[in-house]
Parts: structure tokens; sequence; C-alpha cells
């Protein structure tokens, strides 16, 4: 058979370059020794989850670590997968964790020099290399129909054998040259399909960067790298665009472990030397007792709208992500506990090998820890920032006195006291804690745990001698009188010695007024609210809780 002849009939474009035009047009990267350049190759689907931000967090790491380059290359094969405006989507959602790129789509870089970083953009680069390889007997077209290849997928279904095209089941494998010319005259649609050289009995020891010596078969599938638009395949695509992007490390989920023998023949017959691969474990979780993987279906918090629209702290999602990237992190921030993330050594070898369980309330902690470094202009950025695009229009209203908001944070951070609270744990849960500081969202509860008439004769009486200007200790004195007067114990330690005596001790008095004025018997220093409410919103409160 003429293959040069096929070849120039299957892909007949003129502007095919000598295959070693395109090596000149990418040359080695100029990189110090034992730099890594790694990347991020989604589709443009518009949906971006945790596992991408896992996988993207230790691609980052591992080549800002090292003094290499982090790409961003968009694999868009499938139109019919395609969203409008998923690109910036991905670019936006992962620069608000702080994971940013060197070079790649729709990236403002002096360093794109390895593009273009769209799949389809770069179809001519894939039909010279394909075409080479019918050249050289190392792949052939296919003319079998969907219906076709469903027949046989069933077959070898009820057979029980491994599905795929391979062996015997490989029809167009071994046409003549009259019967693929006779279906090219008849207007046959075709793909092109790798001519396997590999044997299953074959095995290979294949070293992962992440779970360590692994082995696998050798591949005996002819699979697809051409489809019949004449756009490649995503196995095709990445082997080519790996080597010509001098990508030295691929770090992709586990599940692409079952496509690694396609892989290595591939860059096999493609002359090309094969990248080092790591295979990510799963995010899992533990549901009714039961450890499964995240599920899109099933778990909201596998996207990464979820964070943001919760109102998670970026860094403390980062955070939460490196103690199951790095097994030595936790014990490193313990030993640095101001220093950067950054600056920690992250390594490839320090990865999980097993699924990784996702924890939420262990993320929780961190973000409270997080956000209890802030100052509370920081925070009252970090809270508007959420407000603005996932606040209510009262919250908007309320953010915008940013004065008034940052001295309701000073109180309830406890900042400048002597110990520093937690409370917060994330935007959302911090707006609504402060609620109650604004009559429009003031939601009380009265749950108040003595009668009506001791009541309103504590708020009556708190009302009369209330003076805003009153610091702390004279505001007690105040109170302790009210209780006094009303057969409250003034002192906790009279009523702990004889309780009977007494109604209650002054912390009952003091819960009373507190529900009168925030709705709830718990809140932060009450003299501190009383003084941001002001005495006018203070008096109201008081004689609207009475009973």
């Amino acid at each position: 058979m003429d293959l040069k002849k096929l070849a120039s009939t299957l892909i007949p474009d003129d502007n095919l370059l000598p295959l070693e035009e395109y090596e000149k047009a990418y040359p080695e990267r100029q990189l110090e020794k034992g730099a890594e350049v790694t990347r991020l190759a989604p589709s443009p689907t518009g949906f971006i989850h945790l596992g991408n931000l896992y996988s993207a967090l230790a691609d980052e790491r591992i080549a800002h670590t090292t003094g290499g380059i982090f790409y961003l290359r968009i694999e868009d094969t499938d139109l019919k997968r395609k969203v409008d405006g998923a690109v910036e989507s991905v670019i936006r959602s992962l620069d608000y964790f702080g994971v940013n790129f060197d070079e790649g789509a729709e990236i403002d870089s002096p360093l794109n020099k390895y593009g273009p970083y769209y799949q389809r953009q770069r179809a001519s680069i894939y039909r010279a290399y394909a075409k080479d390889l019918i050249e050289r007997g190392l792949a052939y077209p296919c003319f079998c129909t969907e219906d076709e290849l469903n027949a046989v997928r069933e077959e070898q279904t009820n057979n029980k054998e491994i599905t795929g095209y391979y062996g015997k089941y490989a029809k167009c494998r071994n046409l003549s040259e009259e019967q693929i010319y006779a279906n090219l005259k008849a207007g046959k649609p075709f793909v092109i399909r790798l001519k396997s050289q590999g044997d299953t009995s074959n095995k290979i020891t294949f070293r992962d960067a992440i779970k360590g010596d692994i082995t696998v078969t050798e591949n005996d599938q002819d699979v697809v790298i051409l489809k019949s638009d004449g756009i490649p395949t995503y196995h095709f695509a990445h082997a080519i665009d790996d080597h010509f992007m001098h990508t030295t490390l691929v770090i992709r989920g586990e599940e692409w472990l079952s496509s690694l023998p396609i892989h290595l023949e591939l860059f096999k017959v493609l002359g090309f030397q094969l990248p080092k691969y790591g295979h990510t474990c799963s995010l899992m979780k533990v549901d009714n007792g039961v450890k499964r993987k995240l599920s899109k279906r099933k778990d909201p918090e596998l996207s990464l709208d979820y964070y943001r629209s919760a109102g998670y702290y970026p860094k403390a999602v980062v955070k939460y992500l490196m103690t199951i990237l790095n097994s030595n992190f936790e014990e490193w921030e313990r030993k640095n506990p101001q220093a950067d993330y950054r600056d920690f050594k992250f390594s490839i070898g320090k990865m999980g090998k097993s699924g990784a369980l996702f924890d939420i309330d262990k993320l929780n902690d961190i973000s409270k820890a997080e956000l209890s470094t802030l100052s509370a202009e920081q925070t009252y950025d970090f809270l508007n920032g959420w407000v603005r695009e996932f606040g209510t229009d009262k919250d908007r209203q309320h953010f915008a006195d940013g004065q008034y908001i940052i001295k309701i944070l000073n109180l309830i951070c406890g900042i400048g006291g002597k110990k520093r609270r937690k409370d917060i744990v994330r935007a959302e849960s911090g707006v609504r804690m402060i609620d109650y500081f604004f009559d429009d969202t003031f939601t009380p509860d009265y749950c108040y745990r003595f009668d009506k008439a001791t009541v309103n004769s504590v708020i009556d009486g708190f009302a009369a001698v209330y003076d805003e200007a009153d610091d702390n200790s004279a505001w007690f004195a105040k109170v302790k009188r009210i209780a006094a007067q009303n057969g409250f114990a003034a002192e906790m330690s009279d009523y702990k010695t004889a309780p009977e005596n007494y109604k209650g001790s002054v912390a009952d008095v003091a819960e009373i007024l507190r529900i009168a004025v925030t709705g709830m018997p718990n809140s932060p220093d009450l003299c501190t609210v009383m003084g941001i409410l002001g005495k006018d919103r203070t008096l109201a409160r008081l004689s609207a809780g009475k009973r």
C-alpha cells in the first residue's frame, strides 16, 4: 500500500509544515535545572470544582517552588461541551484563591511563547503528526458507524470481554487499499485510529510521581486520534501539546490511570520524551458512616462557587487543601505560625497515595483561625466584598457605613482585648452575626426565664438610670443596683452562698437586659453593644422588650 499517497488523501491539508519546523517553533524553555513546568488543562465547560483547585494548587506550588512555570491550556476539542465565558471563570475562580498562572489562555504574559493555548487553534500541528503516523503505517482510517461500534460493544459485554476497538474487533485495521479508496469514493465518514503495537500480555512498570511504582498492561486499543471533523481526541492532543509546551510534570486525578497505557504508547510512537505523571488520590467524604468520592450531584461543597457564595476566606480553603496535599504542612505551620504558606517547601513526594478525606469541620476551624488574624478593617473589606456580590439589599445598605461596621467588628472579634475571639467562620455567618445591630434585621427572641412583672421592673428600672456616657464600671454598678431593687443578688458571691434568698443573680438581670436589647441571651459586652446602638435605640429596644 502506498502509505504516503494514503496520508495525503486522508489529510490533504496544504498548510502543514515538516515536523522539524514545529520543533523549531517551540524551543526548549530556558529554566534552571530542576524547574518544573506544570499545567492546568480543563475543558471549557463552565464548571470548576474543588478537585480542579486541589490539582491546580499542587501544580502551582510545585512550579513556583522549583522556579518553574505554571500555565493554562484549554482542551476545547469537544465543542458540544463548550460554555461561553468558561475560561474567564476558571481564571477568576482560581485567582480568588490566590492561584495564578504564569502564561496561557487569556493570560496577559510576556511568557506566552508556546501557544496557541486553545487546542482547536492548534489543529494543523495535530494533523501533521497524524499524517506522519499514517505514512509510517502506525495509523489508519476507520469507517465504522456508530451502530456498528455499539454492536461490537454489546457483543463484548455479552462475552464478558474488555470493551473497545482491538484485535478481531478492529474491523478496519486491515482494510485493503481498494476497500479504503472505495469507502472514500462512496463518501463514507471516517476517523483516524492509532494502529496499536501493544500486547496486553506484556506488563509495564511505571514510576508514578505520587503513587510510586505501578504496573500496567501494554495498550492494544486502536484509539481514535483524529475525529471525523479532523479535530483530535484528548489522548492525541495532550501528548503533542505537552511535548511542545515542554511540560515536565502532569498532575491529574487517579481516574486517568486507566488511560495511562494509551498515553505511554502515544508518546512512544510520536517519538516524544514522556513527562512525569502524578496521579492524585480522590477527594472523599464520610456519608452515613461510609466513605465515598465527592459527587457533583450530591455534594454542593464540590463546587468552588459554594465556597465563594458561602464566604469562606480564600486563604483558609487553600491552607486546608495544603494540609491534605502535603502530609507535613500542618507541622510546618505550627512551627511557623506567622509565615506565608508559600514559604513552605511543597513536595510531590509528600502527596497522599490513597483517598484524601474532606473534612468540612476542619476547614471551618482553619477558616475561623485565619479570619481571627485580620484587623477590623481587613475583616470589613472581606465581608463587604462578599456582601456586594452575594448579600441582600439590606446588607449592602448596612455595609455602606464602614465606620459603624468596624466598631461592631472590633467588639464581636475581641480586637484589642486580652483574647481574640474566633466566632466568624465565613462571611455569610459573620454578616448574619451582626444583624441585630440594625433595626430592619433585628429579629428578637424574647426568651425570658422570669415572670412578666420582674422582667418589666428590671427593664424600666435600668432604662430610668441608663447613661451612654457611663464606662463599664459605672454601667455595671447600675445593673447591680437594679438587681438588688428587684430581689436579685447584686454580688455573685452572695448568690452562691445562699441562692434560696434571691430570685437569681446579677447575671440573670444582665441576661434580661441583653435579651431586650439584642434579642439573644448571649452577646458580646452589653455595655459596648448599647454604646454602639446609641441611647435612643437602646431605650427603644428596652421599651419594646417589655412583656
